[in-house]
């Protein structure tokens, strides 16, 4: 099992930034990619970026890929997603997920929200 604990949402003024962690635990050595997801009300859950974990290759949706950067710290087994110029319409709940394929998420967290005001 692993356990994912996201943190940094928040309020935050249209071309603000924040920065989203994503903390793992338990068999962490079981992840090959951490990937962070979105959903606004009202609309379905949508990819954001994924990061490899050993490699730390990255792979982001078009509508952030100039403005949303994700890093790793190895040490610290936790995921960043440094969000700069933000927009209200990635107003949402974030939630990180983790697995040992890209695009088949096993564990889950429970999700940060972030709203972005005009």
């Amino acid at each position: 099992q692993v356990q994912l604990v996201e943190s940094g949402g928040g309020l935050v003024q249209a071309g603000g930034s924040l920065r989203l962690s994503c903390a793992a635990s338990g068999r962490t050595l079981s992840m090959y990619a951490i990937a962070w997801f979105r959903q606004a009300p009202g609309k379905e859950r949508e990819f954001v970026a994924h990061i490899v974990w050993s490699s730390g290759v990255t792979s982001y949706q078009d509508s952030v890929k100039d403005r949303f950067t994700l890093s790793r710290d190895n040490a610290k087994n936790t995921v960043y997603l440094q969000m700069n110029s933000l927009k209200p319409e990635d107003t949402a709940v974030y939630y990180c997920a983790a697995g040992q394929h890209i695009g088949i998420y096993n564990y889950w967290g429970q999700g940060t929200q972030v709203t972005v005001s005009s």
